[in-house]
């Protein structure tokens, strides 16, 4: 295999990579083993040297160049495809996107990132019936005054971080010594930079001192773009790392649900706030409610503490569980759409979420709908089966709303991910965030025992197979990422085929399940990332077993937490050493990630926690009191504690008490 060495200078004017020798540099090459496939890679080993009497400073680009069709990239959780290049860019929110030609901002032809913006460390590309691609270290570490390649079995002090490239133009990926985010570095969808000189970013050679680097290169057929997720595995077993070690998972979960019932509820709405943040001026506390039924806050809060309460048998937090689900069952329902209504505030129950203003098309969020009938649903599948008691009514408001969602799919057995307030009839289509409807229909049919929609569902869960999971390719979860390419909707279809094939006993769906689950996998860290800023970098927080939410918001969050109960049922079914592993990773993220003891996140009470953990530059906006940058948001967020709740109370809980 063919590779290509170039490099830019500090010195430089022109931003263009030329040959190494024009920067005093050589290069010597030399491939050790291996065959290109996903267990057995090519190992190339190449020894850079700086032959100038004067230090270097600078980036160098080591591209690994295929022949080029029609390809698709993958970066895993920053490039998905082309990250919809193809698709209209005109939307408030700017991530990067591939397109061929000159596009404008934020489309370009190519792409070149740090590292940690990345969940492994390889770049891959699908194409004319193969996978190519690379592997090599995230980073660089300084031991006994030499530079070289971090692993998980080498202790030394971090030197630099590398970086990752694709380029469409070219039809390469490829891998630097230093970094660059160009041609923009994105902090957040709506913040934007250009690129900038190089400075920090730069890796030296004295002169005459050389680095060594090893590099994993593929080239193996494939079937389809799912073919990546072979060499991604062998990826993860080379680099991985175990998270810090946090909370037993019991006191875990007693934490977090602890938190929530003492700081978080909000009595007089029977509901409970988004967000909650200490109030240092008075010593009391602040709510930001934004209240919603489910997604940021709603049933994805109430469920999941329900859960804990009934594990811990603690009434006073069941009660108030119950509370908020009652009150969004008997008071939600807008009668003119047969759907609940989205949102809450003053009295008044809306569409208009927090998201609304974002939104192309005004109207219900299927997301949001089905997934608060799901969580009705565990609520009174927990209550059922742990306390005896039967919610009857909770199950007849379900049906209304899971038989009005069914009424709306189109012609491709979609579901919308927009339904009109006024009549209930879908209004937006090519979405994943609908995947959630039929989630919810499989669980209703799992639950009652009724096969009536059966055959529909295994309509749906083909065309949303064959759309986006075979193509590694799931958008428009969120609401608030303009149908960028996400972790979230892919979990709903995770829990749909497993109540399928908890329904049909049809392998053909844990296959499904299993590419899935391995999707999800390509944006949780298999790694630590050496984060620098605070308070993070000084816990000793771990990024392995989070996942990055979008390629549009580049932070780790903990939704794929909720994920922990279809892993656990998946690894009863299959004996899967892979999956299992990964989902001990997600346990223990969580058990590490939350404030075990009052301010240790430099902020909060114990059993706080947020959504945001910021381990690259990407999303870090929150500031301390001194003004200096913070890498996570200072406020407990119930909706993420209930997704660690979640993954912690249900079948997880019940087999480690086997």
């Amino acid at each position: 295999m063919k590779l290509i060495l170039t490099a830019r200078s500090r010195l430089q004017k022109s931003v263009e990579y030329t040959e190494l020798q024009q920067h005093g540099l050589s290069a010597s090459f030399e491939i050790a083993d291996g065959i290109g496939s996903p267990r057995d890679p090519i190992r190339a080993n190449i020894r850079i040297r700086n032959e100038g009497s004067d230090t270097w400073f600078g980036v160098i680009h080591v591209e690994l160049p295929f022949a080029k069709t029609e390809p698709r990239f993958f970066l895993p959780a920053f490039m998905y495809g082309h990250n919809r290049g193809e698709a209209p860019q005109n939307v408030p929110n700017e991530f990067p996107r591939l397109r061929v030609g000159s596009p404008s901002r934020p489309s370009s032809p190519w792409w070149m990132v740090r590292s940690d913006r990345l969940s492994h460390p390889a770049a891959f590309v699908y194409d004319n019936g193969k996978i190519y691609g690379l592997c090599a270290s995230p980073y660089f570490i300084c031991k006994d005054g030499i530079k070289q390649q971090w692993s998980p079995d080498q202790i030394g002090e971090f030197y630099q971080y590398a970086g990752y490239t694709c380029s469409i133009s070219k039809g390469t990926v490829g891998y630097t010594l230093g970094y660059e985010n160009a041609p923009l570095l994105f902090i957040k969808s709506r913040l934007v930079k250009e690129r900038a000189p190089l400075g920090e970013n730069c890796f030296e050679l004295a002169s005459a001192e050389s680095v060594d680097i090893t590099m994993y290169l593929y080239e193996y057929d494939s079937d389809s773009e799912l073919g990546v997720n072979a060499a991604l595995e062998e990826v993860y077993y080379r680099y991985h790392q175990d998270p810090r070690e946090g909370s037993d998972f019991r006191t875990a979960a007693a934490d977090l649900s602890q938190a929530i019932y003492q700081y978080a509820w909000l009595p007089e709405d029977r509901h409970y706030s988004t967000f909650v943040f200490e109030d240092r001026e008075s010593g009391g506390y602040r709510y930001n409610k934004i209240i919603s039924i489910s997604w940021t806050d709603g049933l994805t809060v109430a469920t999941p503490v329900l859960m804990a309460a009934l594990r811990l048998g603690d009434e006073p937090m069941r009660q108030q569980a119950l509370s908020c689900i009652n009150n969004i069952v008997e008071n939600s329902m807008n009668p003119a759409s047969g759907l609940p209504y989205d949102a809450y505030q003053d009295g008044t129950w809306s569409i208009k979420g927090w998201w609304f203003d974002g939104m192309r098309t005004p109207g219900h969020s299927a997301y949001l709908a089905a997934q608060a009938m799901y969580y009705i649903m565990k609520a009174y599948d927990y209550e059922k089966r742990i306390k005896g008691c039967r919610h009857e009514d909770w199950m007849i408001f379900v049906k209304r709303v899971l038989l009005q969602l069914e009424r709306t799919k189109n012609s491709d057995h979609e579901y919308p991910t927009i339904v009109s307030a006024r009549t209930g009839a879908g209004l937006e289509y090519d979405s994943f965030g609908g995947a959630w409807c039929m989630a919810a229909l499989a669980y209703f049919s799992w639950l009652t025992g009724d096969s009536s929609h059966l055959d529909s569902l295994k309509r749906s869960e083909n065309h949303y197979y064959e759309t986006y999971v075979k193509r590694m390719e799931c958008y428009g979860g969120p609401l608030d990422a303009d149908k960028a390419v996400d972790s979230e909707g892919i979990l709903a279809y995770i829990k749909a085929v497993r109540f399928l094939h908890a329904l049909t006993g049809d392998e053909l769906y844990l296959d499904h399940m299993r590419d899935a689950i391995c999707y999800e996998f390509t944006f949780k860290f298999c790694y630590n990332s050496p984060v620098k800023i605070p308070p993070l970098s000084t816990i000793g927080w771990s990024s392995c077993g989070g996942s990055v939410t979008s390629v549009a918001n580049p932070h780790i969050h903990p939704m794929s937490s909720n994920l922990v109960d279809e892993l656990q049922y998946f690894v009863e079914q299959r004996n899967d050493p892979y999956v299992r592993q990964r989902m001990l990773d997600t346990v223990r993220w969580g058990c590490q990630t939350y404030n075990r003891y009052d301010n240790e996140f430099d902020y909060g009470k114990k059993g706080w926690m947020s959504e945001r953990f910021c381990h690259s530059e990407g999303l870090v906006t929150e500031k301390y009191s001194d003004g200096s940058l913070a890498s996570t948001w200072f406020c407990l967020m119930p909706w993420a504690s209930g997704s660690v709740i979640e993954g912690l109370v249900g079948d997880y809980w019940e087999a480690q008490m086997k």
